[in-house]
């Protein structure tokens, strides 16, 4: 699977790229990275391979790591969807706006193999100027794996730490 050349994480002010699951600057992190699909017009890919630390038994990953896949790619979502709608696209030099997760709901499907990337491929709706849903469904080996939907807002300002 092709590795996206610009995420919106990317984009994040430093002063919020920190987040264990999509952190640019969370040396232990995953580094989740959001962008468009390519391939499916208005919709949001996440690609990880999972790392052999995040083997729930042998042969399976851990639902964990799935759960922060969704919670992160959909607030990465969220993000670059307003960051269009601002009338940006990542990589133009302007800072993202950040998300929180509201709520997160994952659905376990089928047990996820080790061994292969997983594909999170998001749909995002608008259900207020400050809040989004996103629709998200996860692919191992071409079969959908884990499906889930977070409600992300924009992070107020009072959650970010002046690091300066």
């Amino acid at each position: 699977m092709e590795k996206l050349k610009h995420a919106i994480q990317d984009d994040y002010d430093d002063s919020y790229s920190w987040c264990y699951g999509c952190g640019r600057l969370n040396e232990d992190g995953l580094h989740l990275r959001t962008g468009w699909d390519e391939d499916n017009e208005g919709n949001t890919i996440t690609i990880y391979e999972p790392r052999k630390e995040h083997k729930a038994i042998p042969g399976f990953i851990y639902g964990g790591l799935l759960a922060s896949l969704i919670d992160c790619h959909g607030t990465g979502s969220a993000s670059i969807f307003l960051h269009r709608k601002n009338g940006y696209e990542p990589g133009d030099g302007k800072d993202a706006p950040r998300f929180v997760t509201a709520s997160l709901k994952v659905n376990f499907l089928r047990p996820t193999p080790e061994g292969v990337p997983l594909k999170a491929i998001g749909v995002v709706e608008e259900i207020h100027p400050k809040k989004f849903r996103v629709t998200t469904e996860v692919y191992a080996d071409g079969k959908v794996v884990v499906t889930g939907v977070v409600t992300a807002v924009v992070m107020p300002d009072t959650f970010i730490e002046d690091n300066k």
